[in-house]
């Protein structure tokens, strides 16, 4: 027997998908994350599956990464840096998010200043010693770490060693010397590119991340270990790739978005299978909301990712914009009487009131118990049962605050929630240009389906998809994903002065060393490479991306690379100008190994309408209706439905407005139109 099982460990819940490929089945479950201590709910997860030994891969996304950063709870960091520049965390860059606002502040980096050293040494633009390393210096540095005894890890940047690595490893080999344990990152190895506050950014985050990653792995390594399972487990990558435990400790900023990643895979994999090519992913969970697009059949792959404002992250990661707001983000009433939602969030202890864990807060899952919308006894399939007298309490008395009735409070709860939602649809969609009306709405998480046609209706989006899974929807995603490594590295050349084996042999070390990579994690079959590079025409600030399918800068590759920068130009901006000198800036290598896929097999048909399986309550804008509900396992391909309707599944429920129709795809998917 063969299976491969996903597990998204979220905030709230810890998802499970697994797949049999002896059998062709595929199954799911969740139960309650343990923030405390995350494995044990992998564990407990794990304890549903029959015969882990012929299980043959785990792939594992966690928050692990992303609450440390998000919470500014990782290590206390040493930042070691070339003489003169010990101040480039500080100054950053010279933006201002509020450009007429006297009291902004700038957001303050992972580590202090007087945890900052600065070592004699210098290469110039072009690679060459200025000025040679000053190896005592480095010694002297590492005693005053020594000496302070607080500093947890150490991060190294120096000018210009995205050209040549030698003083950077050098450092890191006699602090390593000196400092035995010590984790400790160089730019090299995190970014090797050029932009030096991003690539100091980016590598102090690294540092920033590495004790608590590692501390939190090894634990995680003894206990799937104890269990036979530990050298089956991959942790998936913000890129959407997979990494071995060990991997993931090593780069540790790999990870800042592990867990969202499976939702877009898994959408990308839904426009595969429907046809339909631009989708806008709504990933609602129980602490936060991830929202990212799949244009023309593709996800977004970016290197523009802020922590914060002005924190960059400049690892390959997918484009995910992540909010506070989800079923446990809690309701609260401002200073000037108005009533909020979240970020704030009871998690998964105590959880939402009606969750009957000692929580009392109001929450979104709550206020739409109170609405009608979740079945307080069949939560989970009615394997957890809620208690919809909490529920009622807790918000009766945000509904006092505000002189409302409790029903009335409820809605504004869930139409507030929906709005914070909206704000991070327009993020994806607007603010990059995209017209809502050309794309359809992904609903997934437990809380997407119960929010979907609320999101519909008020974004403008004209349809919406609940496809199978959607409670599990990351976890079934990191099933459905193939290994990844994206491997980057700044080689600036001009086209009148190209040195061609110059840039073969960078594009080479690049390619060699991600399929070495993939070769660790098991990979050896099926590998592709995808190389492609930046370029600009001279003194511009920003770059094109071209693909360069040939295997070395010959001549003839490099002269036909040239040609399409200047077509590639004229279509993208309207202009291009012949004979001007263009940069190369960064070459790009991805390797992907090819996985074998679950086959999704088609529903049986089905004709008009099917039967309800009972009905209840519902509180939409216009007052209470009496609605039908359905059991979601007894629909079938082409049967259709007009709202208002409940559909019910064990991990989520769907909330079909009036005026709403619904039709069951030939995958089971259901197809939601205004």
């Amino acid at each position: 027997m063969s299976k491969i099982i996903g597990i998204d460990i979220g905030g709230t819940f810890t998802d499970f998908v697994s797949y049999n490929s002896a059998t062709g089945t595929i199954e799911n479950w969740k139960n309650l994350t343990t923030p405390s201590e995350p494995i044990e709910g992998v564990l407990q997860g794990l304890e549903q599956e029959d015969d882990l030994g012929g299980v043959n891969k785990i792939r594992l996304g966690t928050t692990i990464a992303t609450n440390a950063l998000l919470t500014r709870r990782g290590a206390k960091v040493a930042y070691v840096t070339t003489k003169g520049f010990r101040d480039v965390p500080f100054i950053q860059r010279g933006d201002r998010r509020s450009h007429y606002d006297i009291t902004w502040v700038k957001t303050k980096p992972l580590m202090k200043r007087a945890d900052c050293f600065e070592v004699e040494e210098r290469l110039s633009a072009n690679g060459e010693v200025v000025q040679p390393l000053d190896e005592a210096a480095v010694r002297e540095i590492a005693a005053t770490i020594r000496a302070d005894g607080t500093i947890e890890a150490i991060a190294i940047c120096t000018l210009f060693s995205y050209i040549d690595p030698k003083h950077e490893q050098r450092i890191r080999d006699i602090l390593a010397e000196e400092l035995p344990g010590m984790p400790i990152s160089i730019s090299y190895d995190v970014l090797p590119k050029w932009k030096e506050y991003d690539r100091a950014s980016t590598t102090i985050a690294d540092a920033y991340l590495k004790p608590i990653v590692s501390d939190n792995f090894h634990r995680m390594q003894k206990r799937l270990n104890a269990i036979g399972v530990g050298d089956k487990i991959g942790v998936i990558k913000s890129n959407g790739g997979e990494s071995t435990l060990e991997g993931a400790a090593e780069a540790p900023v790999q990870m800042t978005l592990s867990g969202p990643t499976g939702a877009v895979v898994a959408t990308r994999i839904l426009s595969e299978l429907t046809g339909i090519q631009n989708l806008v992913v709504f990933d609602m969970g129980g602490t936060s909301t991830d929202c990212s697009t799949v244009v023309d059949g593709k996800e977004h792959v970016t290197t523009s990712f802020e922590i914060e404002w002005g924190l960059p992250i400049q690892i390959p990661m997918i484009d995910i914009h992540t909010i506070g707001a989800g079923g446990g983000s809690i309701a609260w009433i401002d200073k000037g009487g108005m009533l909020r939602m979240g970020p704030q969030s009871a998690s998964a202890d105590p959880g939402p009131a009606c969750y009957g864990r000692g929580g009392e807060n109001a929450t979104v899952t709550d206020a739409n118990v109170v609405l009608g919308r979740i079945n307080p006894d069949y939560f989970l399939g009615g394997r957890m049962k809620l208690d919809a007298e909490a529920a009622h309490r807790a918000v009766a008395r945000i509904a006092e605050q505000l002189d409302l009735t409790v029903d009335a409070a409820a809605y504004a709860m869930v139409q507030i929630a929906n709005n914070n939602m909206l704000g991070a649809l327009r993020a994806v969609l607007l603010q990059r240009g995209l017209d809502p009306r050309d794309f359809t709405l992904v609903a997934s998480g437990g809380a997407g389906p119960v929010h979907i046609c609320d999101l519909m209706d008020i974004s403008g989006i004209p349809q919406g998809i609940v496809p199978n899974y959607p409670g599990q929807f990351s976890a079934f995603g990191f099933i459905m994903t193939d290994a990844r490594v994206d491997r980057h590295r700044t080689v600036q050349q001009t086209s009148k002065f190209f040195d061609g084996k110059r840039a073969t042999a960078a594009m080479t070390e690049l390619a060699d060393g991600a399929i070495g990579e993939l070769v660790t994690q098991g990979y050896t079959q099926k590998v592709e490479i995808y190389r492609s590079i930046e370029a600009r025409y001279l003194g511009q600030n920003h770059e094109l991306e071209l693909s360069f399918p040939a295997n070395d800068f010959s001549d003839e590759a490099v002269e036909d690379l040239w040609k399409r920068f200047h077509e590639e130009h004229e279509n993208r901006f309207g202009f291009s100008i012949a004979g001007e000198t263009i940069e190369t800036v960064n070459l790009k290598v991805v390797a992907v190994a090819i996985s074998d896929k679950p086959v999704m097999g088609e529903l049986e048909k089905g004709s008009g309408s099917p039967a309800a399986s009972g009905n209840r309550k519902v509180r939409f804008e216009d007052g209470w209706h009496d609605v039908k509900t359905y059991d979601r396992g007894t629909l079938r391909q082409g049967q259709t439905l007009s709202g208002p309707a409940i559909i019910e599944e064990s991990a989520s429920v769907t909330i079909l407005q009036p005026k709403q129709t619904l039709r069951v795809d030939r995958l089971g998917n259901l197809i939601i139109s205004a």
